[in-house]
């Protein structure tokens, strides 16, 4: 028996030499936490802890860094010298804000280097030193993002060449219901309130279900401010081109177990000037905005509930616009030309729940989107509201020490109303559910993702006068749309310079009624469109394989994607006419979009930096039409220089977007010639105690010149794009600590 009990300790010895176990827990709740990711600085190593909060930590014996992250939490770096001098027993507290390093819109709140999927984030610092006019005009400084334009102030998100329903836009963690419209009306979204925007390459179906077949636009919410503090916010921006820009308010507070916002903005613009210092008529627009916020934590359950109003005026031009329209003053802003008039209201409601083995995130919401159109009349002759209401549901559980699964499943209902005398589309129902399934498995130097989802689409169209009563071909009709989608891709990691990504993977769109149902003028350019509600949904499958390299001195990138399109729709001309107006049709046919897009960066000093970027990208029917509105290739090389002393910083730059000729065009289109645009910017942070100061300055086309941009539905009417712009930011925030009242402590 002695012999036994001596042979198992000395096993319990031998086994303790090779294994080392951590416990992670809440600081406040004192519980163990679960899907804790800790990692070495290279991302090499990586292990997660269990239901117990527990995990094997032995290969990190030795480091001088290990990442210790949880979503929600404060990140924590330590060596594992220091883990050892806490006995192996450490406690997180929570924190308000999301972790930099962290993308939100994969399956799991995820590293970057840690998913197949290629995600780009662009934070609100970065949008406001670019000098732009919307959030779709920041993100199209991204490789291989442009914009679809009708004048500055109305533009939709195109990734990879795809837009308008290929695009998912997930606002406040939910789909934003914009893109059943037409080409001429916008994505109606500021940068106003944000902290960031991630933008993912290639099709998440699987996760989103329809819509979201060529890429994803997440749009998330400024976080709080530090425990205990309160910030108040004012800043200005003015735009020399318009000569206007965007006044904001706001006020923020974090007491711990709860935090509040409210943010309040206007902004308004005169038409734009082009290259040629031509006044480009009714390109003007305004907007005002409210958000709202309130969030709280209650034991295992962390909610956030936002509220966004915004109404807003867009000028359109339309073929033979000018012979009618007469000039006013020259930075005259009243509507009394034909604009587009959008009202949204929406609420969300984001909650992270601790299950007792697992975690739970339920987004819920309503979106009210109600958009108008007057014609120059003072009358409103379009007006349809679009009603949604939506939840998201994610499930998370680790099945094993280095196996994830999320399940998730969306939903939501749509109704379609027109109240106006005119009517593009018809009354509708719109009811979609979908279900997921995803595995993540780890490995030493490699992570593998799998998944799998399904689900169907529900639309009925109800007789709507103009549309599809009886005098037209298109009858009302009611129709059921099954969907199946699935991914498998690998990250790999060979050491702590490198990173490889693999993705494989498909999505599906349905047809919007636009295209099903069809069969009228669009007065906007003057054509009579007719859909087909027997076409079938979009299929694609689109592979991307990306390599980075990360050192001090060299960084860059290279992925290439090929994405092939079953029952591609788009609209083609046909030779019938409609008392003298030509008349298109919706068709479907198989399609591929193939391109790459490359970085690269030079880092001579730790503030001084040249970089460059290229994209390319061709899209074309399998009959060998080229797809219109397929962006050109572009290089943009830029010299940056970034400067901090102390708690301030400053920062200059100049860049210049080298765009090519686009004679790969559709042959509906023009070629549309090669042009450059010079930009510059300078900036400063200053940090005074409680209070900071900040200026951002930039040039876009500091050289005036006169172009026309493929992506810009102005072009078919003569119109060229903006020219010169100097923009300005400024902006105040002030800090306070916050006097924590008595019932917040006892929590």
């Amino acid at each position: 028996m002695i012999r036994v009990i001596a042979w198992l300790l000395c096993m319990g010895t031998l086994l303790n030499g090779y294994s080392q176990v951590i416990t992670i827990t809440d600081k406040s709740e004192r519980i163990p936490l679960e899907m804790v990711t800790i990692s070495s600085s290279d991302s090499k190593i990586l292990v997660v802890t269990n239901s117990n909060g527990q995990a094997d930590i032995s290969e990190f014996k030795g480091l001088d860094s290990i990442n210790i992250r949880l979503f929600g939490y404060e990140a924590l770096t330590a060596s594992y010298e220091k883990l050892k001098e806490t006995g192996f027993n450490i406690q997180l507290s929570m924190s308000e804000n999301l972790l930099d390093e962290v993308v939100v819109s994969s399956y799991q709140d995820d590293i970057s280097r840690q998913t197949s999927l290629h995600i780009e984030p662009l934070h609100l610092k970065e949008i406001e030193q670019l000098g732009s006019f919307n959030i779709t005009d920041a993100l199209s400084r991204v490789p291989g993002v442009s914009q679809l334009s009708t004048g500055i102030g109305i533009s939709k998100p195109v990734i990879r060449g795809l837009y308008g329903n290929r695009i998912l836009v997930l606002f406040s963690g939910l789909r934003f219901d914009n893109q059943q419209w037409q080409d001429e009306h916008g994505l109606g979204l500021s940068d106003i309130g944000i902290s960031r925007a991630e933008v993912i390459k290639g099709p998440l179906s699987m996760l989103y279900g329809t819509d979201a077949i060529g890429g994803v636009i997440n749009i998330i919410e400024e976080t709080p401010p530090k425990k205990g503090t309160s910030e108040t916010e004012a800043s200005v921006k003015a735009h020399s081109n318009t000569l206007g820009g965007t006044i904001q308010l706001a006020t923020k507070a974090n007491y711990g177990k709860k935090w509040y916002r409210l943010r309040v903005a206007a902004d308004n613009h005169a038409d734009y000037s082009d290259g040629n210092n031509n006044r480009v008529l009714n390109s003007r627009f305004n907007g005002y905005y409210l958000k709202s916020t309130y969030g709280f934590q209650r034991k295992k359950w962390k909610s956030e509930n936002h509220y966004h109003f915004s109404y807003n005026n867009f000028g359109f031009v339309f073929a033979g616009f000018n012979s009618f329209f007469e000039p006013d003053a020259r930075w005259s802003r009243e509507m009394s030309g034909p604009h587009h008039i959008v009202l949204l209201n929406m609420l969300s409601s984001i909650n992270h729940i601790q299950l007792r083995n697992s975690k739970l995130q339920l987004n819920a919401g309503f979106q009210s989107n109600l958009r108008a159109e007057d014609e120059g009349g003072a009358e409103l002759s379009l007006i349809m509201h679009l009603i949604t209401g939506q939840y998201a549901l994610k499930w998370k559980k680790i099945l094993g020490k280095k196996l994830f699964l999320v399940v998730a499943n969306n939903g939501s209902v749509e109704n379609n109303t027109n109240y106006g005398k005119r009517k593009i589309v018809p009354d509708a129902w719109i009811a979609e559910s979908a279900v997921s399934a995803y595995l993540k498995h780890l490995s030493e130097k490699i992570i593998f993702e799998y998944g799998l989802g399904v689900g169907t689409r529900y639309i009925k169209t109800l007789e709507t006068k103009t549309v599809n009563s009886a005098e037209k071909d298109i009858s009302p009709f009611e129709q059921i749309r099954p969907f199946y989608n699935g991914m498998l891709g690998t990250s790999y990691l060979p050491n702590d310079k490198w990173n490889i990504k693999v993705n494989l993977s498909t999505g599906v769109r349905s047809p919007n009624l636009a295209e099903l149902s069809s069969n009228g003028l669009h007065e906007g350019i003057y054509t009579y469109e007719i859909g087909d509600p027997d076409m079938k949904n979009e299929q694609n499958i689109n592979g991307d394989i990306s390599i980075y390299h990360f050192g001090k001195f060299l960084e860059f990138s290279v992925s290439g994607f090929y994405n092939h399109f079953n029952g591609y729709i788009y609209l083609e001309p046909t030779s019938e006419e409609w008392f003298g107006f030509p008349i298109y049709r919706f068709k479907q046919y198989d399609a591929q979009l193939y391109g790459s897009e490359s970085t690269i960066k030079i880092k001579p000093s730790k503030e001084f930096e040249v970089s460059a970027s290229y994209s390319e990208l061709i899209g074309r029917l399998y009959n060998g039409e080229y797809l219109p509105y397929m962006p050109a290739q572009k290089i943009k090389p830029e010299i940056r220089y970034n400067r901090k002393s102390g708690e301030s910083s400053w920062y200059c730059f100049i860049n210049n977007d080298f765009v090519l000729e686009q004679n790969l065009i559709n042959s509906e289109e023009n070629t549309t010639p090669s042009y450059n645009l010079l930009n510059a910017g300078i900036g400063a942070t200053l940090k005074r105690k409680k209070t900071n100061y900040s200026i951002n300055v930039s040039a876009n086309n500091l050289l005036n010149e006169a172009y026309y941009d493929h992506m810009s539905r102005f072009k078919n009417f003569g119109l060229l794009n903006m020219g010169r712009n100097i923009s300005i930011n400024l902006k105040i925030n002030f800090s306070n600590n916050l006097k924590s009242s008595k019932n917040e402590n006892k929590n």
